[in-house]
């Protein structure tokens, strides 16, 4: 009998270890919420973790492998519509336009999808040219950014240039009243009053007629910041392979002109296009 006892109280004890003296969830019994005093405390912000005044801060070494090339870190455009792909492109690679490879530099950097004009002063399309291209870039979306590079051939055609970035310079610091009627009157000179503006002297006087003194005009033409410019422009147009003017250059990569598009109206055309493509991508 004794013995029998004695495993009865074995197996209680036995079986009270194996369970831990927990109940299954279901049979917790409701835990009340907590007091009002408990809710007053107020709750620590998520993003600001507390920390040991004591504690040392932890030192995390970056590996320089790991850190990516600031040519290879990706270049955030500037944002726009959304755009989306059309169903069939009007426009042929290697008909209406040329892939230059690799991707040559723009004159602004990657922020935007870049539309460059190469132009020439001088040139009687580059001036039949202007009407459409100043209305077209009025519209311009967001993320694009227009500008104009001069050609920089031979003595004359340099001459222009400079001329360019100095009517340029001035303008921007506000010597020029109306950038663009000043740049009409430029090509009015040569056009039309047949002022081939072929001598510093013959250039200086088309800026004083709209109010630039001969001391600024000076100060500019000589200045280092043109003189850069027109290195800039001369390098751009070998690289983007430019025999001809106007010529039209996307994000320094692709290159067309009216004739492979078709006329100004189908260059126009062409520019929208290559945009949306450079827009997708």
């Amino acid at each position: 009998m004794k013995r029998l006892s004695f495993l009865i109280a074995f197996i209680a004890f036995a079986l009270a270890a194996c369970g831990g003296g927990e109940q299954p969830a279901a049979e917790q019994p409701a835990v009340p919420p907590e007091p009002a005093a408990v809710a007053a405390t107020p709750p620590q912000p998520a993003d600001e973790p507390t920390a040991d005044a004591d504690a040392q801060p932890e030192m995390v070494e970056e590996s320089a492998a790991e850190e990516e090339p600031a040519e290879d870190r990706p270049i955030k455009l500037a944002e726009a519509e959304p755009v989306q792909a059309p169903a069939e492109w009007k426009f042929t690679e290697g008909t209406h336009y040329a892939r230059m490879v690799p991707t040559q530099p723009t004159v602004g950097g990657a922020d935007k999808i870049e539309v460059a004009e190469i132009f020439w002063y001088g040139c009687n399309h580059c001036y039949d040219f202007e009407a459409f291209i100043n209305r077209w870039k009025e519209d311009l979306p967001a993320n694009v950014r227009f500008v104009r590079i001069p050609a920089v051939w031979n003595p004359l055609v340099q001459l222009h240039a400079q001329l360019y970035y100095t009517e340029e310079v001035l303008a921007s610091s506000g010597k020029i009243a109306d950038p663009e009627a000043f740049r009409a009157a430029v090509f009015a000179e040569y056009h039309r009053r047949g002022n081939r503006m072929a001598s510093v002297d013959a250039i200086r006087d088309v800026f004083a007629k709209h109010g630039v003194s001969a001391e600024d005009f000076d100060q500019t033409w000589g200045s280092f910041e043109v003189s850069q410019k027109v290195r800039v422009a001369q390098d751009l147009g070998r690289r983007y392979g430019v025999t001809g003017v106007p010529s039209m250059v996307v994000n320094g990569k692709y290159r067309t002109g009216a004739g492979e598009a078709g006329g100004y109206p189908r260059l126009l055309e062409l520019l929208d296009e290559l945009i949306v493509r450079e827009s997708i991508r």
